[in-house]
């Protein structure tokens, strides 16, 4: 057997041994993909090499491709005039977001009087009726009436709760953005939040929101309101218009926080000891330092004339903004539904679609996204 194997490939045309060849070659070629590719992923999962990579990409924006270049130079005349109207484009947008801000305001004034006795029915200041608090629950959601029972024994041996206790402090326990800067010894103050407003700049005045916090007294501070203000612009920069993407938040200010003496959570004290290098004693020396807390919110750095920030103050800036965009656009609005966490379940359900929906919208042709709820952009320029 073996001598007719040898044989048979002694016998083999020599085209046959030139396709053998090839088909082993396309393998080899194969493999070599196979590598390349995985020294790909490799060199993606590498931050360093990525940061390069994203240095050398930023270095080519704005640079010529030299396509305009070779262009004639009639053509490039009309390029000019199509640029020109592009920057025309531009300014049309920017009062498109001041009518949209204006119509904000409106709005804000028809939603402000249920937001009132939302916070009422939190803070105990109006007790709701029956008709007010029926709600047709979910299937899944109804009681048994052997529940029911249950849960109304529990009730009776409960005391009765004054409003909503620990609404607000719930509902930034129950959202990542917000549980993030909580710590511990911030909570037992947000108990006393009673109501977060959002009130939007009068007509005629620079564009800008700001966020107000309302307390009930407490041991911790004698403010009963503190501030948040955001000052944001929407016009095209005359030095780069087409950079334009909506309103541009500009800074943010605060507010002084009047804390009870030995109260302040955004300091802490700590001891150090001190060698004297001559003598050898060693004494206590006490220094007052930041502490983490929510309540640094309200002192955000302060954005120098020049625009200038070192990269700490301005990552702290660029979180502020995301936060205060946030709390505006969708726990003032909707706080109900993030106590009670159906948001945060529509929220990751968003976020489920969008990542599903990513790769259909690069093919599909008729995609068309979605205008609305875009964050402000932010300018510390």
């Amino acid at each position: 057997m073996a001598d007719m194997d040898n044989k048979d490939q002694a016998e083999l045309d020599p085209a046959d041994m030139e396709d053998v060849e090839e088909v082993e070659e396309e393998e080899t070629g194969e493999d070599v993909n196979s590598k390349a590719r995985q020294l790909t992923v490799q060199m993606m999962q590498n931050p360093q090499i990525l940061a390069a990579l994203q240095e050398r990409l930023d270095g080519l924006v704005g640079s010529p491709s030299g396509y305009m270049e070779s262009l004639p130079k009639v053509v490039k005349r009309r390029v000019n005039a199509l640029k020109n109207l592009q920057v025309k484009c531009a300014h049309i947008e920017a009062k498109f977001y001041e009518e949209v801000h204006e119509l904000e305001r409106k709005y804000a004034a028809l939603y402000q009087p249920l937001f009132d006795k939302r916070s009422d029915i939190v803070k105990a200041a109006y007790e709701p009726t029956d008709e007010e608090c029926e709600w047709k629950a979910d299937d899944e959601e109804e009681l048994t009436e052997k529940a029911k029972v249950e849960e109304e024994k529990k009730d009776e041996e409960k005391e009765d709760p004054k409003g909503i206790p620990e609404f607000w402090l719930t509902v930034f326990k129950n959202v990542d953005l917000l549980s993030d800067m909580l710590q511990e010894h911030d909570e037992p103050i947000l108990k006393h939040l009673q109501d977060i407003k959002v009130k939007f700049s009068d007509q005629g005045q620079p564009m800008s929101f700001s966020l107000e916090f309302y307390f009930e007294p407490n041991e911790f501070f004698t403010n009963t309101l503190l501030t948040k203000t955001y000052k944001m612009r929407s016009e095209p920069d005359e030095s780069d218009p087409f950079s334009f993407d909506g309103p541009e938040i500009m800074g943010c200010t605060g507010c002084t926080i009047d804390w009870t003496k030995g109260k302040n959570v955004t300091l802490k004290t700590i001891k150090k000891k001190q060698k004297h290098k001559g003598r050898g004693t060693v004494r206590t020396v006490t220094k007052t330092v930041p502490n983490d807390s929510f309540f640094n919110f309200f002192t955000p750095p302060e954005v120098p004339e020049s625009g200038e920030l070192d990269e700490d103050s301005e990552a702290v800036l660029a979180a502020d903004f995301e936060i205060g965009h946030f709390i505006r656009e969708r726990i003032v609005p909707r706080a109900v539904l993030y106590f009670t966490g159906e948001a945060i379940e529509d929220d990751d359900d968003d976020v489920s679609m969008e990542g599903e929906e990513e790769g259909e919208e690069e093919n599909d042709p008729d995609y068309d996204p979605k205008v609305g709820g875009r964050m402000p952009t932010v300018d510390l320029m």
